[in-house]
């Protein structure tokens, strides 16, 4: 009664040569249900400087599921070449993220993204015209042949597909291409990340406990020592604003 899904370890018992049966999936250290994939070590937020400009609550809220999934959120910027990131990136970077600046053209910031990929597991999310595929083709030119080839194929960019695939790189990566943003919106958003949800901005970690109310929402309450730490501009308010926002998107999911 498990849908096996991309990433999963399994048992399987031969038959024939070639043939066989799954008959056993391994426990997962984390998934997620749309698009289906387990045993993730990162998933890399490929996110656009410009055309089109960078949608921080939409990253903000992929950046708390993959936490609340125990997944590593990696921000790669793209078309650096058509603004200045140093503003958006430090956001992150003060947050406590791995930030990476490409000009994927010019083939700058590659590799260090791919340092940043070896012997892990990854999937790459991205929203449409992010240029995600550009970045990709970047990382490994044959790549580039085998999506082009699935996406025509199954309709991807489309939205009409939930097709996900495993690559191995030359450099020793795993990673697995998925859909764009919205795929994670809605089934990833449920009960226990509305309990867990200050857990999942980990600049809050330093400050959680030391609140006056132990049941403090850090919304609105006084005592607050998240509502402090961002008032001595210890926490960025973009991120703080995006928390508010994801409390009351969750705040009707009732136990019932």
């Amino acid at each position: 009664n498990i849908k096996p899904c991309v990433g999963d370890w399994a048992t399987v018992e031969l038959t024939e040569q070639g043939t066989g049966y799954v008959v056993q999936l391994e426990p997962r250290s984390n998934s997620l249900v749309r698009p289906p994939l387990a045993n993730l070590d990162q998933l890399v937020l490929v996110v656009s400087i410009a055309d089109p400009a960078p949608n921080a609550f939409v990253l903000d809220k992929l950046i708390a599921i993959a936490e609340y999934q125990k997944i590593e959120p990696v921000i790669v910027i793209t078309k650096c070449d058509l603004a200045d990131p140093k503003e958006f990136a430090d956001i992150y970077r003060k947050a406590g993220f791995a930030v990476y600046e490409t000009r994927t053209l010019e083939h700058q910031g590659i590799q260090a993204v791919m340092e940043m990929l070896k012997d892990k597991t990854s999937a790459f999310c991205g929203n449409s015209g992010a240029g995600k595929s550009t970045l990709l083709n970047a990382i490994d030119p044959r790549l580039s042949l085998d999506t082009g080839d699935i996406s025509q194929k199954l309709g991807r960019g489309r939205h009409t597909t939930r097709h996900v695939e495993l690559f191995r790189l030359s450099c020793g990566a795993e990673i697995m291409d998925s859909p764009g943003f919205s795929s994670f919106e809605t089934e990833e958003l449920n009960l226990e990340l509305k309990h867990r949800l200050p857990e999942t901005f980990r600049e809050f970690a330093p400050y959680l406990g030391e609140c006056q109310f132990l049941d403090c929402s850090h919304t609105k309450e006084k005592g607050c020592a998240v509502r402090e730490a961002l008032e001595a501009g210890k926490i960025q308010p973009s991120r703080y604003q995006s928390y508010l926002r994801l409390f009351e998107e969750l705040k009707p999911l009732r136990e019932w």
